[in-house]
Order: structure tokens, then C-alpha cells, then sequence
């Protein structure tokens, strides 16, 4: 992080936390102001929250190329429409945020283009995500865990939902690495009886090394 931003954070950490005061006071008085343990408590707070560490090395098997097909159901008992195309998955900031990018294309829709950051949140001890894209002006946003005995992220959130009317529909998903080369995600959503159904499946595989970065099949565009 730069200096100026990690030094601002760590000032508005003290502030509203009350520690700031006596080294205001020292200050004022022209003191010469004495190593402050607060100020080195912050300090190596604000490092500890910002060091990748192993909860991030969870991330690393989603980077790379890949291909993939999906599919997407409005309700339960109603017809899968598909969808095929490609992703870019980058780690960015020294591995502590995931990046997605994501191009395909439906029949009879346009062009599918969408943005995704996933990272781990030291303080909160969750992993965060955020997702974007040009069918929606809203954003999407989960919170979970990932189970290393299975590889799988599994979380829940919540996202506005235009056929509904809610500003706050919920659904969960669950992203599991299937081998080094797939990966699977799914997402799930209830009716207003409470019936929970799959509202998407999508398989993930990897473009090999040296491959055309041409489209995948039935994608004109991508």
C-alpha cells in the first residue's frame, strides 16, 4: 500500500479510536513527542490486516484461462437457458484479491461481459466478493468461507432483482476446485414459498498452455 494512503488509515484508525489525543496534546505543547506504544500497536496492527497469508494461497488454483458453459434457470420447474465463453482469472495486489473477467454469449442476447474480485478479509476472517456487469446497474456482494478438505468456497449474498421488485434478493454459491483443470459454480435461490433450486451451474475448464485464444464453441464474440 502506498505510504500516504497506509499513514491516513492508520490516523483515522487512531482518531476514532481515541489515541490520537495525547499525541495531539504533545504536539501542541511542543513536547518532544516519546516512542508511543499506541501508535506502534497501530501500526503493526494495520500490517498484520494488510500481509496476505494462507487463507489467500486459496485463491491460486482459480488463476488462468479458461473456457466454460453454463446454464441458468428463472425457476425451478422452468426451461435452462445457456450460455458458453471464456474467463481471464488474475491475482492482483501481491496475491490478496482474485480478479475475473468474463465474456460470452447467449442465444438472442448480446454480447455478456462481466467483472468479479474475490479476497480475503484478515479482520473479518471471511472471504469477500464483489460482482459487476453489463446486464445490471447493481452490484452483487457475498460473504464465506472455504473448506480446504473440499476445496470449496461457499458463500451467500444478496443482489437487486429487477422480475422480483427486492433490493435484496439472497442466494448462495459455491465455487469448487474440481482438479487443476476445472472448476465448478453454482448458484442457488428460493422461491417465495421458500423452495430452494439451483439457479445456475457453470464448468470452468482450463485453456491449455499455448492454446488459441480463440472463443469457445458457439461464442462470436469474446
Amino acid at each position: 500500500m502506498h505510504k500516504a494512503v497506509w499513514g491516513a488509515l492508520v490516523v483515522a484508525c487512531m482518531v476514532s479510536a481515541g489515541i490520537g489525543a495525547a499525541r495531539a496534546a504533545e504536539e501542541a505543547t511542543g513536547a518532544q513527542p516519546a516512542a508511543d506504544p499506541a501508535m506502534e500497536a497501530a501500526m503493526a496492527a494495520m500490517e498484520q490486516y494488510g500481509t496476505p497469508g494462507e487463507a489467500h494461497k486459496a485463491l491460486a488454483p482459480f488463476v488462468g484461462e479458461w473456457t466454460y458453459t453454463a446454464q441458468w434457470w428463472m425457476a425451478p420447474d422452468g426451461p435452462p437457458q445457456a450460455m458458453a465463453g471464456t474467463a481471464t482469472n488474475t491475482l492482483l495486489f501481491g496475491g490478496r484479491f482474485l480478479k475475473q473477467e468474463i465474456r460470452g454469449e447467449a442465444e438472442g442476447q448480446p454480447p455478456f461481459e462481466g467483472l468479479g474480485y474475490t479476497g480475503y478479509d484478515n479482520l473479518r476472517k471471511e472471504y469477500r466478493s464483489v460482482w459487476l456487469d453489463n446486464m445490471a446497474t447493481g452490484l452483487m456482494t457475498t460473504n464465506g468461507q472455504f473448506d480446504a478438505a473440499t476445496s470449496t468456497l461457499s458463500d451467500q449474498g444478496d443482489f437487486s432483482c429487477p422480475l422480483t421488485g427486492e433490493t435484496h434478493r439472497k442466494y448462495r454459491s459455491v465455487w469448487k476446485v474440481v482438479d487443476p483443470d476445472h472448476t465448478t459454480y453454482e448458484t442457488y435461490m428460493s422461491t417465495p414459498e421458500g423452495q430452494e433450486f439451483k439457479s445456475m451451474a457453470i464448468l470452468y475448464t482450463r485453456r491449455p498452455a499455448g492454446a488459441s485464444t480463440s472463443c469457445a464453441p458457439g461464442v462470436e464474440q469474446c
